[in-house]
């Protein structure tokens, strides 16, 4: 006769297993189910009775597909994070040369001083102490545009 409890074990320890193996390919899904798989197979072992070990790995599994997926997505996932001058689009500065169409000037934004142009479609020019909105990067140049 089979012991269900050795499968429920097996069966859990396999898909952490290849979760491991694959890197996370899942959201560490088969990490957790595996675990619930595993946990019933220890419950069943405990009690003597292969139906208890079901019933553990299988509210396990329950509660975490419902309750605990979400959350542990959340955690896993890695979220896009504006670094270098992809960090300075949006962010707004302070015109310390003036900026015209054909004629470079500078815009200080956050503690740093930038080579500025006028944004592409945005009349200028922008005269010393306005403050303007980074639109653009193009290089080390900023296109900048009147705040809306």
């Amino acid at each position: 006769m089979m012991n269900w409890n050795w499968v429920l074990l097996l069966a859990g320890g396999l898909m952490i297993l290849i979760e491991v193996l694959l890197g996370g390919f899942a959201g560490f899904d088969l990490v957790l189910i595996g675990s619930a798989f595993v946990l019933g197979g220890i419950v069943g072992m405990a009690i003597g009775n292969p139906w208890a070990g079901f019933i553990t790995a299988s509210l396990l599994c329950v509660a975490y597909i419902s309750l605990g997926r979400r959350w542990v997505r959340d955690r896993v996932r890695t979220h896009k994070v504006a670094t270098n001058v992809d960090a300075l689009v949006g962010q707004q500065g302070r015109v310390t040369l003036r900026i015209a169409e054909h004629e470079a000037g500078q815009v200080k934004v956050k503690d740093e001083t930038w080579r500025a142009l006028p944004a592409p479609g945005t009349s200028g020019p922008f005269e010393a102490g306005s403050v303007v909105t980074v639109a653009g990067v193009e290089g080390v140049t900023l296109q900048v545009r009147a705040i809306q």
